[in-house]
Parts: C-alpha cells; structure tokens; sequence
C-alpha cells in the first residue's frame, strides 16, 4: 500500500469536469492506498482578492466529496491550514530554493499574465514551494496528476532532493505521478469547463437549472435544421453520452448521422441520464450537516498532524534545531 496525497482548492462549487477528471479516480484510489484528500486552502489564496466565502467553499467542498463516496474511515479528509506542518516545511523548504527555479515555473507565468499588472506576489511565486511540502510532509510516494502537471510535480521532486542533499537525514520521499485520465467532457460551450467561463454542470445544481444548461449545450455546429444529418465525432454533447448514456450510444448515432434524433431529443436523453446518475448524490448530500462535515474535517485534521509530526521531527533532527520540549 502506497501514500497517495491530493487536493482540490474551495473556489467554487465542484462540476461535473472536476468529477470526472478528479473524484473518481479518488474514489478507487481509496479502497487501495493510504489517502490524504486535503481542501487547498491555502493554495487558494495566491491569487484570489476576495476570500470571505473560503470557509464556505471548503465545507460544500468536503460536502461532495463525501456524498460522493468519499469515506472519511478509509480516507483522511482534512483543510489544508489546520495542519501547521504544511506552512512550516514550506518555509524550510523555501531555504534551499532557488528563486530562478520558481520564476521558470509555467503556472506563475500564466497566472500572473491572466491575473494582469500587480497580481505577482510571494505566494504565487512560491506556490511550488507549498506544494512541494504538502506532498513531502506526509511521505506521500504516489500523486495524481494529468499529464500537463507532470512537469510541476517534477519540480517538487527536485525541490525535495535538493533538501534531502541539504539536510541528510531528512529521507523525505520523492513523489512518482500517478498519471489520471483527462476528463474527455468538455463545458457547455465547448471550450474547456471551467467557473470562469460559466460553461460548467455543477454537480449540486437544482435540477431545473441543470436542464436549462443542457438545453443551451453547443453541439454540432454543421447541423444547422433539424433535418440535417449530424456526426456525433463533432458534437460536443457526444462524449457525454459515451459516460452517462452507455447503452444508447449506438441508436445515439445513428439517429444523429440519419436525422432521425434531433439535438433537442438528444439533450433530453441526456438529462434524463445525468439526473439519474446523480440521484443518490443529491439525497445524500441534502442530509449532510456543515455540523456533520465539520467534524469529519476535524477528525481528518487531528490524524493529518499526527502523520505530518512524525516527519516534521525527523526533518527538524537532521536540521539539528533545537527540540521545543527542551527549551521549555
């Protein structure tokens, strides 16, 4: 059994995108490994001006993963800010690396051309630092991540070598990625799915306005009548069905390249099948508490620093600092 650490930053209410290219890979990953799922609080903050509803977007957060199959016995589920050991092995960690190694990084060259003049701050700059020490402070060997994020959890690696070479004694883990398969589903409008875009199906949507946004789903743009003959290879409604509509999918296309279905028909079938999907999630997660969620978050955190101590005194020991007890 291996440790496998992931997070996923409180900035809104998950979608569909974020169930597929995330939680279900959670949810076999639990019923093999030693798993740390951790709301990214932290993390959230290196590029948001606004942060009053953080609290609140950690709790809905925990809310799905549980009601989504996320087992709070089999997994440790916890914020990311009340485990101490995060914030300080980031700042050990930010001793031994070199600045040129973060400015090089992709994500703060994005981040900070999206965001505009002014958005560049430590945090940002520094985000690889904290994810580095997430992952190490739990001796996680194991992390999941789409191909696009191979090259950050390799920076992480080295940062951890380089501490490891600092500071023998250390032994933290180097990380292996876990490669995942991208969500094949794209938004609303065929852009890639994301709150920004308002392109999005969140999972705990009202019913109404899930079929409101399926009715305006982009498909295929060729198909200009409802006479026309469609190719499901261009409908971006398609790979939807290949998920939630299994055992239709050979009527599916063949009513679309004959005519025979229409896009409006199409949609239908499509809603019909994601309500269904996500039927035993809603009730579940209509009966959660935030009472309910947050103990579970406490209980996660107290066996989280429990894990991240045992190697924060290692590290401190290779460091040869002095231990807090004796200075007491």
């Amino acid at each position: 059994m291996g440790t496998v650490l992931s997070g996923m930053r409180p900035t809104g209410l998950l979608h569909l995108g974020h169930y597929e290219g995330v939680i279900r890979n959670w949810l076999e990953l639990q019923k093999t490994e030693k798993c740390f799922f951790f709301v990214a609080d932290l993390h959230a903050l290196t590029d948001r001006t606004k942060n009053d509803e953080i609290g609140k977007w950690s709790i809905e957060m925990v809310k799905d993963w549980l009601a989504l199959g996320i087992d709070p016995n089999r997994a440790t589920i916890f914020v990311q800010s009340h485990v101490p050991a995060h914030a300080e092995l980031s700042a050990l960690f930010g001793m031994v690396t070199p600045v040129s190694w973060l400015e090089r990084c992709p994500t703060y060259k994005d981040r900070t051309l999206q965001l505009g003049e002014g958005s560049e701050n430590l945090g940002l700059l520094s985000y690889p630092v904290l994810m580095s020490a997430d992952i190490a402070v739990y001796g996680a060997d194991k992390v999941p991540v789409g191909e696009d994020q191979v090259v950050h959890l390799e920076l992480a690696r080295e940062i951890i070598r380089r501490f490891n070479s600092h500071y023998p004694g250390s032994n933290l883990v180097e990380p292996q990625p876990l490669l995942t398969k991208a969500s094949k589903l794209m938004g609303t409008d065929g852009r890639k799915m994301s709150k920004s875009y308002g392109n999005t199906l969140e999972l705990s949507a009202a019913v109404e306005a899930t079929s409101k946004r399926i009715r305006g789903m982009k498909t295929d743009e060729a198909r200009k009548l409802r006479a026309d003959p469609g190719e499901p290879s261009r409908c971006n409604l398609y790979p939807y069905h290949e998920i939630y509509s299994p055992d239709k999918t050979d009527e599916i296309q063949s009513g679309c390249r004959s005519a025979a279905l229409g896009c409006v028909d199409c949609k239908k079938i499509l809603f019909e099948n994601l309500v269904s999907h996500f039927e035993e999630y809603r009730k579940k997660r209509n009966q959660l508490s935030d009472e309910e969620v947050i103990e579970i978050i406490k209980c996660g955190a107290e066996r989280a620093r429990m894990a991240a101590e045992a190697v924060m005194v290692r590290i401190r020991n290779a460091i040869k600092m002095l231990p807090a007890e004796k200075a007491e």
